[in-house]
């Protein structure tokens, strides 16, 4: 299933020999072990891509309506893509993201004998890594805003349009949309609907606070240089992790093979980005809920197939993945954030919670994300 422009380059991908990955062999690899998405005909294909556009639009005005957010310079695009779409884009901004990281790895390899030659084939082996995790993800995210849309990537994907400015866009990935309301078996005009206002408050959140964009991207770097790049340190602490029970989930070790590779510092750095995603997305979901009685007509029926889907997850080899990846804290992340953006909502309104977004310092902390009254008490003394 795909949309116009669905299937372009990802916008300045090639891959010079030295690179710690191959970018083109990455968007190749996955691509290509990406699964097929739903069997639809055309008609039906152009249709959904249709309504997708469509229920994004009448989304931003319900999300703006009831979190009182509006974005002093407009929004920024919306883009309704297919599997290749959303491998290409999600390269092009990962690239931009880590570009401080590769070009630390290319000093230290230019000072190594025989670095370049090492380099190249450790690129292409990290370009098949990233291409085969990316094709695993290709089939699950049904909405992303790309943040970090690097601004020379051609808003439609297809190097023929404009470039899109500013920076970030929304991504809706319409084979797996139609594909997971067919297997709840709902109202698909109502299933996009729903779908369109959690994603549109992503969007609303970065284009209406201007400075969140650069705080989250700041973290990041933060975090990355702080990366250990000797394979021997790498090595030792993953053997450190396994041989300590670290990665079955109990104890204080680490929980998936995030984790396994972060330094104390960046532990601190992470808790931080993830006390920030879990407000993001449990604000999204209580949006999502809080606007969808209203609009959404069968809202109750898809809520509960959807929580009943999330909960059940998957394959056995679904989950381990999940779980090495450190993706079950997503999950984890959407039913915290929503009970302190609720707990909040409920203690001091919509305009007393909108005061999270003045700056970095008004965010919730990682305790306060489970202590909701303690961020209240901080923020309305």
């Amino acid at each position: 299933m795909t949309s116009a422009g669905g299937s372009g380059h990802s916008g300045n991908s090639g891959s010079k020999g030295t690179d710690m990955i191959d970018w083109d062999l990455a968007v190749a690899t996955a691509s290509r072990f990406a699964r097929p998405g739903p069997e639809v005909t055309r008609e039906e294909a152009r249709a959904a891509v249709a309504e997708l556009r469509a229920h994004a639009r009448e989304a931003e005005a319900h999300v703006r309506e009831y979190t009182r957010l509006s974005s002093p310079h407009g929004g920024t695009p919306v883009l309704v893509v297919d599997r290749p779409g959303w491998i290409k884009a999600n390269v092009a901004g990962f690239r931009t993201v880590i570009s401080p990281l590769v070009q630390k790895m290319a000093t230290r390899r230019a000072a190594t004998p025989g670095g370049a030659a090492l380099g190249a084939v450790g690129g292409k082996v990290t370009g098949v890594e990233l291409g085969l995790l990316l094709a695993f993800l290709s089939t699950k995210v049904l909405g992303q805003y790309e943040t970090f849309a690097p601004a020379d990537v051609p808003a439609d994907l297809s190097g023929m349009d404009k470039p899109a400015t500013p920076p970030g866009r929304l991504l809706l990935v319409a084979p797996n949309i139609v594909s997971v309301e067919r297997e709840l078996d709902v109202d698909p005009h109502d299933f996009r609907l729903w779908v369109c206002l959690h994603e549109e408050t992503h969007r609303t959140q970065f284009t209406a606070v201007p400075w969140l964009r650069d705080h989250i991207e700041g973290e990041i770097q933060a975090f990355l240089a702080e990366t250990e790049i000797d394979p021997a340190t790498l090595l030792e602490r993953l053997r450190e992790a396994l041989s300590g029970g670290g990665l079955t989930g109990g104890g204080q070790g680490p929980s998936n093979l995030v984790e396994v590779v972060q330094t104390p510092n960046q532990r601190e750095i992470l808790g931080r980005l993830t006390a920030v995603m879990s407000l993001l997305e449990g604000h999204a979901d209580v949006v999502m809920d809080g606007v969808g009685p209203q609009v959404v007509p069968s809202v109750g029926e898809i809520r509960e197939k959807f929580q009943q889907r999330r909960a059940k997850g998957a394959g056995r080899m679904d989950l381990l993945l999940r779980r090495l990846l450190g993706m079950d804290a997503k999950l984890r992340q959407y039913q915290d954030g929503a009970v302190f953006v609720n707990a909040v909502l409920d203690a001091v309104g919509m305009e007393g919670f909108n005061k999270v977004w003045t700056s970095p310092n008004t965010l919730p902390t990682k305790e306060e994300i489970h202590n909701p009254a303690a961020w209240v008490a901080r923020m309305h003394r």
